[in-house]
């Protein structure tokens, strides 16, 4: 190797990895949560009207579950799975399911922006349902996409209850 080679190769610095958040999380890293790992395959950014959240997709060797993250008055985090509920329009007020009932807490139109996974709906507006049970612990997210409906049950977790490592 050169004299010149050996300066210039010294001169180059390693990439620095970025500490990650649960709002910079970028598709690859991995999540562990629960004893499991599961790596962030799709993330979903929304905003409604300025007021931003986001989903991560995260997939681990038995299962698919969604974390969300919320900046409210402080940070919310939730843990979702997909629930098996068939629902028509018009989105009801209140929802039985699983022995719980649910109460609609609020409802609007978001722009989203998708990476991984969620890249296809980049650019479309949702038509989201936010419902909460009496004691707010669990939580149902209906998002509509066209004609189709989606429906997930959740819980919010604390952020200690999560370990992101930087995929790369």
């Amino acid at each position: 190797m050169s004299f010149m080679k050996r300066v210039f190769k010294k001169m180059q610095k390693e990439p620095e990895i970025e500490e990650r958040t649960v709002f910079n999380m970028k598709v690859g890293d991995i999540v562990t949560y629960d004893l499991m790992d599961y790596q962030v395959v799709g993330k979903l950014s929304y905003n409604d009207h300025g007021f931003q959240w986001h989903a991560y997709q995260l997939e681990g060797t038995d299962e698919s579950i969604w974390l969300s993250v919320e900046m409210d008055d402080e940070l919310e985090l939730g843990i979702y799975r997909t629930a098996n509920l068939n629902l028509t329009e018009p989105i009801p007020d209140k929802i039985e399911y699983n022995e719980r009932t649910y109460h609609l807490d609020e409802k609007g139109i978001a722009n989203v922006r998708g990476e991984g996974r969620g890249k296809n709906v980049s650019g479309m507006n949702v038509r989201y349902f936010d419902l909460a049970d009496n004691q707010d612990e669990n939580f149902l997210s209906i998002e509509i996409w066209g004609s189709e409906i989606e429906v997930s049950e959740g819980f919010e977790i604390d952020s200690f209850e999560i370990k992101i490592l930087a995929g790369s």
